[in-house]
């Protein structure tokens, strides 16, 4: 089993990377593999799919039929995946830019591609320095649920408070909700081979 981590914030090894990669250590206490994928290491490009003459191009293909980015390289993985963690700080009290873009040619990609993400565990978390933590959650969330994933939860909101690198580990019941997610998650999808 592989659990995909999507870290969002241009932050490349910041607070986020930080959560997901706590995320991961449960996970792997329980033999699943994990792979993070940041997004600052890759160029996604914004969606094409209302654009011109390659309008609904991807539509019933399986995968973008775009490959002058990054995207269909993770889509295949995330193809291949068992599970998915989404990571992002909160830029104007919602995701960062970056994780929208992802997010949209996940979400239209999986539309032509339903078997992607259908039953797939997902969570969402977010680093979080005063407000804005719901939403940035409930917009991933979302995206998890419109495809038909199964939402992991946890004992309270994915979030974990922070400014400067590092401060999550300071938010002791912020991380052991990290903890507990990739508990959850790893029950999830033994329960799914079941």
């Amino acid at each position: 089993m592989k659990v995909l981590g999507i870290n969002g914030s241009m932050r490349k090894d910041g607070n986020t990377a930080i959560m997901i990669r706590t995320v991961f250590e449960e996970l792997q206490k329980e033999g699943i593999s994990t792979e993070p994928i940041q997004l600052p290491d890759v160029s996604i490009k914004p969606c094409r799919i209302t654009q011109g003459k390659d309008c609904l191009a991807c539509m019933g293909k399986e995968n973008c039929v775009f490959e002058d980015d990054d995207f269909y390289d993770i889509f295949e993985k995330i193809k291949e995946s068992d599970g998915l963690i989404l990571g992002s700080s909160v830029y104007g009290a919602d995701i960062t830019a970056e994780m929208k873009i992802f997010l949209d040619r996940m979400g239209l990609e999986s539309i032509g591609n339903p078997e992607a993400l259908r039953h797939k565990p997902g969570a969402a978390v977010c680093a979080v320095r005063r407000a804005g933590g719901m939403n940035t959650v409930n917009t991933m969330n979302n995206v998890m649920l419109f495809r038909e994933m199964f939402v992991v939860g946890s004992t309270y909101w994915n979030m974990v408070y922070s400014k400067d690198v590092g401060d999550v580990l300071k938010d002791e019941e912020g991380m052991a909700n990290m903890r507990n997610i990739g508990q959850n998650m790893a029950w999830f999808l033994k329960q799914l081979r079941k």
